[in-house]
């Protein structure tokens, strides 16, 4: 299986009233295609922020991040945005669904600004609402669906473009136990039939234990959890 994701000496700081604050000081990571890995830490320190910088949401302060064997080109603004728009799909722990819009039309919001044609991004985006049990919740703005189903939205709309990796942060961390478990099953499908490799940050350490291979983020350095 060759590697998917590739990490070596990733480093993230701030500076905060004149005081310089270590979040990542030398990540290294490697993740095969397909393979999926659980992120665990206590909160705040920087989970989300290892996401956001290998989803090149985020900067880092060193290091490199390589994707399919290719350094992925951190200070090209545009392609960048190329490069996240066709790799990489995102669920975080709030759905961050456009409000006025039907979940159709959200989940095709991807496809549209990459200039798919709208009549397919049209049938994959109705294919996939299926594939997420929500055949009858097309039409249907995130108002008026549940936690779970503006979350199970908002899965599709990760994998729209299928993606090589989907990054996802917390993605139950709102949801009830049950509908918590619905979303995880989600991602472990979408992950087994199509291939897409998953790191998932989450505090939720029976989350992480199904999820396979796990990681724990301590002192700004990813250790392997036997």
């Amino acid at each position: 299986m060759s590697n998917l994701l590739a990490v070596r000496d990733l480093r993230k700081s701030f500076n905060e009233g004149g005081n310089e604050i270590h979040v990542l000081r030398s990540v290294n990571l490697d993740l095969a295609e397909g393979e999926r890995l659980a992120i665990v830490g206590a909160s705040g320190v920087g989970k989300s922020t290892l996401l956001h910088i290998l989803g090149t949401l985020d900067r880092p302060t060193g290091g490199k991040i390589l994707f399919g064997g290719k350094e992925v080109p951190i200070g090209d603004e545009t392609a960048l945005c190329e490069f996240r728009n066709q790799q990489i799909g995102f669920v975080f722990q709030f759905h961050y669904l456009l409000p006025d819009f039907s979940a159709l039309e959200n989940v095709m919001f991807p496809a549209l600004i990459r200039g798919a044609d709208p009549s397919q991004a049209k049938s994959d985006a109705a294919g996939l609402l299926d594939l997420v049990g929500l055949k009858d919740r097309v039409s249907h703005r995130p108002g008026k669906l549940s936690g779970g189903e503006q979350q199970r939205v908002a899965v599709a709309r990760a994998v729209i473009l299928k993606p090589k990796l989907v990054l996802a942060d917390e993605p139950t961390g709102s949801l009830d136990f049950r509908i918590g478990e619905e979303v995880q099953n989600l991602l472990f499908r979408l992950n087994e039939e199509h291939g897409i490799g998953l790191i998932v940050a989450t505090h939720n350490r029976q989350f992480a234990a199904k999820i396979g291979r796990q990681t724990e983020l301590k002192d700004g350095q990813l250790m392997a959890i036997p």
